[in-house]
């Protein structure tokens, strides 16, 4: 059944609470574990930009004479608050944090884009005002984190001692790994759930480079002494499986699962940035050229990534029967 381009902007819409309840859960913590006074400071400026985001949404909400939904909040509140649970257990917190937010901010930064271009089709220039304003709020803090990976190398280094630079190469490289399994498995299993031909062509291509970079970590860890944490890998593997069940579970899928892979893109990159500051102070310059090139072409892949969301966007549209 055919639905209305404006009933689907209020569900947008909720959907974009919803994500910012999770964002107020996890900048509420996240400077008490930040490691770093500076990185701290960057949290907590975003709270209140965050603050304000939720604000713009839910008036808009108000003003369709609608409202958040309940269970979405919470559910995205308990993932927040599990997150920053997960990462308070890990040894290199700050650094884990840096790279989930860059991620986190990812997606968004594009979930807001996907907002103001469905906003800019139903003729609805205040929605579409709103996510743009949001969205570049997103940018520029993603702009702020990057520029704190040094800090956040440092922060994780200090908290788990620099006897062994070597042995925590190795343990970034492990990670790196277990990433790109997940990377891999979410890569395989796109296609067979969206029909979009611009999407499709993005993650073809982006695969045959993702098992590039698999064995490339795996050439560092087998040079360096080391071996793929097992269990890392397999939990990663699982994880991608859930996302696919996830995707498959949302009609609208083209546009989920294209701002999902630019936020994947970005917790490649953010944990690639610290990869290459670590090998750094090991002194392994050929695991510093490695990750350059990875780099290189995990940035190419979000660019590529935010060059097809018009097509996303047509494809949810489609998906749902939507009305324009």
């Amino acid at each position: 059944m055919a639905r209305d381009i404006h009933e689907q902007l209020t569900k947008y819409l909720t959907d974009a609470h919803s994500i910012e309840e999770q964002a107020l859960a996890q900048l509420r913590d996240a400077p008490d574990i930040a490691g770093d006074a500076e990185i701290a400071n960057a949290f907590r400026e975003h709270l209140r930009e965050t603050g304000e985001h939720e604000r713009l949404v839910r008036e808009l909400l108000d003003e369709r004479d609608a409202g958040p939904s309940r269970v979405k909040d919470a559910v995205m509140r308990l993932g927040g608050k599990g997150f920053l649970l997960f990462a308070r257990l890990q040894p290199d917190t700050p650094g884990k944090l840096a790279a989930h937010a860059l991620s986190y901010e990812g997606l968004e930064r594009a979930s807001y884009e996907l907002l103001r271009r469905t906003a800019e089709r139903a003729g609805e220039a205040e929605v579409a005002g709103t996510a743009a304003r949001i969205a570049e709020d997103e940018r520029r803090m993603m702009e702020r984190l990057e520029g704190l990976f040094d800090r956040a190398v440092e922060a994780s280094l200090r908290e788990v001692g620099r006897d062994d630079m070597l042995e925590q190469l190795r343990k970034y490289l492990a990670d790196a790994h277990a990433i790109e399994e997940q990377a891999i498995e979410l890569l395989e299993r796109a296609p067979q759930i969206v029909d979009t031909p611009a999407l499709t062509s993005v993650f073809t291509d982006h695969l045959d480079e993702t098992r590039d970079h698999a064995e490339l970590i795996q050439d560092r860890l087998d040079a360096l002494g080391g071996d793929p944490s097992t269990l890392k890998d397999a939990a990663l593997r699982l994880g991608a499986l859930n996302w696919g069940a996830f995707f498959q579970g949302h009609p609208d899928t083209p546009g989920k699962l294209a701002a999902f892979a630019y936020a994947f893109e970005h917790l490649e990159i953010g944990g690639y940035e610290q990869l290459e500051r670590v090998a750094e102070r090991a002194g392994d310059e050929q695991t510093v050229q490695a990750v350059k090139r990875i780099l290189e072409q995990e940035r190419a892949a979000a660019t590529r990534l935010w060059g097809v969301f018009d097509e996303a966007v047509t494809a949810s549209l489609e998906a749902l029967e939507v009305v324009t």
